[in-house]
């Protein structure tokens, strides 16, 4: 029986990523994103059959409603959420507006919650069909130690590490397992952009971790790969950090 998927922020970065090793393993893939770039990756993944991009603002209620009634008029089941979408807006918090703010919290946390609560009946029946469904959520390293010049985004990571540990309770009973992953930096679109001189200002990323390196999305594709397979059945709950060593070493402040 083929395997079906739901991954938000699928057009760009780790849920690109996911998204391409998922359908090449066979599995049905339905990649939500706000908008779908001409890019040649995701052209290539736009015509496999076993891939359906859907465009949503996570932000949007009606749109994420939308969305769910679409995947669960195809696919009755679903055996993974993985929460991939994401944004990141700077600014001290005593500065920061309140429209960065609450499109934050809309995305990154009331959006991800909506994911999760829209597509529970599609995952209790992947459960009672094969046994267990998974729920993988993108939280942050910046969960886990504060992030210069942007606590907002720290926050709703922290929101969604909690978020995390309390769905692992209440879906136990239908045998969903629920964790996170906490990335480092990553080398993604959204990162890049940030990082660009004109926008830096007095915001870095994490930097090169003791490994030496930033991570690229496939560093993270292969833990969030463990957590759909076998070999996590016992695993629940709880936020695994994908950072080379970055939070074991101290980054002064700028």
């Amino acid at each position: 029986m083929i395997k079906s998927a739901i991954v938000t922020g699928a057009s760009s970065g780790i849920g690109l990523e996911t998204s391409k090793h998922l359908v090449n393993e066979g599995w049905k893939v339905f990649g939500i994103d706000i908008k779908y770039e001409n890019n040649d990756a995701l052209g290539e993944l736009s015509n496999n059959k076993l891939f359906k991009p859907l465009v949503c603002d996570l932000a949007c209620e009606d749109a994420v409603y939308k969305s769910m009634n679409i995947i669960q008029k195809e696919a009755q089941s679903i055996n993974a959420l993985i929460a991939c979408a994401g944004i990141l807006r700077l600014g001290e918090l005593s500065q920061m507006s309140i429209k960065d703010f609450d499109l934050i919290f809309n995305v990154n946390v009331r959006g991800l919650w909506l994911s999760v609560s829209q597509s529970m009946p599609m995952l209790k029946n992947a459960s009672k069909n094969s046994g267990t469904a998974r729920i993988v959520l993108l939280s942050s390293v910046s969960a886990l130690r504060p992030k210069i010049n942007s606590g907002a985004y720290s926050a709703s990571k922290a929101a969604v590490s909690q978020l995390t540990r309390v769905l692992a309770v209440e879906c136990a009973k239908d045998n969903i397992l629920v964790n996170a992953i906490a990335p480092g930096t990553v080398d993604t679109p959204m990162v890049r952009e940030q990082s660009s001189p004109d926008k830096q200002g007095n915001w870095r990323p994490s930097g090169p971790s003791p490994l030496g390196r930033i991570s690229n999305p496939d560093d993270i594709v292969k833990v969030i790969k463990f957590l759909l397979d076998d070999n996590s059945s016992y695993v629940t709950g709880t936020t695994i950090p994908v950072d080379g060593g970055t939070q074991a070493a101290f980054i002064p402040p700028i």
